[in-house]
């Protein structure tokens, strides 16, 4: 990805341990990135065979994850290294992995605006829509006629995550609903699940993701409680698809600014997702 002009001696990329989990969200924090504070150990749970770390002479200078959710779709993420060993040919090592790891997979990323043309020209990935981060604050009251997503059939909410994402992701999302220090919302009509949503304590603040809903207004109902369920205080953000023109709606009523904004690219094209039930994107870091 990034030009090499000096290689390092001696850089080696392995495999990442499972105790080096908290090295990446700690690069991540360095990024401004706000990773939640369980997210280390949810991510390499996924796929820990997924996640390298760069290391000169023994230290730890970047890393990256991708994440293999089936033989067919992979997810890039969790790109850094640290500002000091840039441009020496570590992120060109660090991408070689990462694209011999996924193999003939179709490869999505979440690519912040600066690098998108690095993706472009280096790695022939195509960019199809932006992801725009938007910020809000807490409180509120929730709203009736919800349940915990713990009250949902597993297999149901499998089912569901499955039309708004490219592959069965069984072992994350049963980690994700689950984490301390988050809360999770369902809503169930007539037996049949309608959209759900999580959101969850962050280093600073709390993300929302995913909101996936049938409609707008199961959505905003789903959106209320969570926004309800931390202190009114409190900022969470909330990363929406920019072709989801009512997940927008929803937004501006709340009067909620947008602070941040990615690009969702990927390697083969754009897979088959309903993209219209997605209010907000689980992740930026793997999907």
């Amino acid at each position: 990805m990034e030009k090499s002009h000096i290689e390092i001696e001696g850089l080696k990329i392995r495999k990442m341990r499972r105790d080096e989990a908290e090295f990446v969200i700690q690069m991540e924090a360095g990024e401004g990135w706000i990773p939640g504070i369980h997210d280390g150990e949810i991510f390499y749970e996924t796929d820990p065979d997924g996640f390298f770390i760069a290391e000169v002479e023994g230290e730890p200078v970047g890393c990256v994850s991708a994440v293999a959710y089936d033989d067919y779709y992979g997810f890039l993420g969790l790109y850094v290294v640290k500002p000091e060993f840039r441009n020496k040919g570590v992120g060109v090592k660090l991408t070689e992995k990462c694209l011999e790891r996924m193999g003939n997979r179709n490869i999505g990323l979440d690519a912040v605006v600066e690098n998108e043309k690095k993706y472009q020209n280096f790695m022939n990935f195509k960019s199809f829509y932006s992801n725009l981060r938007f910020e809000g604050r807490g409180g509120g009251e929730v709203p009736d006629g919800l349940v915990n997503v713990s009250d949902v059939p597993f297999e149901s909410l499998l089912e569901y995550d499955r039309e708004m994402f490219p592959a069965p992701r069984g072992t994350f999302l049963e980690n994700w609903i689950k984490q301390p220090d988050s809360y999770a919302f369902a809503a169930v009509e007539t037996g049949k699940l309608k959209g759900y949503g999580v959101i969850r304590k962050c280093q600073t603040g709390y993300k929302i993701g995913p909101l996936f809903a049938d409609d707008p207004i199961t959505a905003e109902k789903i959106f209320l409680a969570l926004k309800a369920s931390i202190p009114y205080e409190a900022v969470y953000v909330i990363d929406v698809p920019e072709p989801n023109n009512k997940a927008l709606e929803i937004t501006r009523k709340y009067g909620m600014d947008v602070v941040f904004t990615t690009i969702r690219m990927y390697s083969q094209g754009e897979p088959g997702i309903n993209l219209g039930k997605v209010y907000g994107s689980t992740t930026l870091e793997l999907g």
